[in-house]
């Protein structure tokens, strides 16, 4: 399953932070993983127009959000992108999430004329071996106060 569309309920209500699917780019990403913090610094960094949402896999509200999308947060080992009620996961989501930051992140959007199967084989690998290579945390990474309104629960 590369991409989907989905229409799922999560009550929302019983966190702090206002959400709906279909108004923020949400990514859920794993909050232990240097590989996957550093994306997420990454596109803090360049996204001037603070259009996307964060949140760890770790987290109740990630859990609820994965399980509703119909994947195992258990055994998730990949970031996913929820935009517009449709979500993307593995090279696909990474591609997409580099499309909407635009400029010349966009030039990326081009490799997506590779089969996911290649793609994703690659993304695959990398995923299996990224606490070796890249290193882990002991806990979930904590937002600073300047960008914790980007993550959500």
């Amino acid at each position: 399953m590369e991409v989907g569309s989905t229409n799922f309920e999560v009550n929302f209500e019983q966190y702090s932070t206002p959400f709906k699917m279909k108004t923020y780019r949400l990514i859920v990403f794993d909050g232990v993983c240097n590989l996957c913090n550093g994306l997420v610094q990454f596109i803090i960094k360049r996204d001037k127009k603070k259009q996307f949402k964060f949140t760890q896999l770790q987290s109740a509200f990630a859990q609820e959000i994965v399980s509703g999308l119909g994947l195992s947060g258990t055994e998730l080992s990949t970031v996913v992108y929820v935009n517009n009620g449709r979500y993307y996961w593995k090279s696909t989501a990474v591609l997409n999430i580099l499309n909407d930051l635009g400029g010349c992140w966009s030039l990326w959007y081009g490799l997506m004329i590779i089969p996911s199967v290649i793609r994703d084989g690659i993304y695959d690998l990398v995923a299996k071996r990224r606490y070796r290579w890249f290193g882990r945390q002991e806990s979930c990474m904590v937002p600073t106060p300047e960008i914790m309104d980007r993550f959500l629960p």
